[in-house]
């Protein structure tokens, strides 16, 4: 597999940490960042091997907007920010 960059939010939930990828909707959790970020990223693997044996990675990516760079990483659409925002 190509090696693949990814963006990760953190969020808490009830006291757990949950580590979400936007790129793939994938989202994995645990009692720490740092663990919420390990299982996020077992997760995130585990997927990739999945629909590379199912033939469906470059597709996958290709549809979540990951580009090619020319060493062969697949690269991300950019998260530009994140903000907090309320209504009235």
């Amino acid at each position: 597999m190509s090696p693949i960059e990814y963006d990760m939010i953190v969020l808490m939930e009830e006291g757990t940490y949950i580590a979400y990828c936007p790129e793939l909707d994938i989202s994995s959790c645990g009692d720490s960042i740092e663990k919420a970020r390990a299982m996020l990223k077992t997760a995130v693997r585990l997927f990739l091997e999945e629909a590379e044996k199912a033939g469906t990675l470059n597709d996958i990516l290709e549809e979540s907007k990951f580009i090619r760079d020319a060493k062969g990483r697949w690269i991300p659409p950019r998260l530009i920010a994140t903000e907090v925002m309320s209504l009235p």
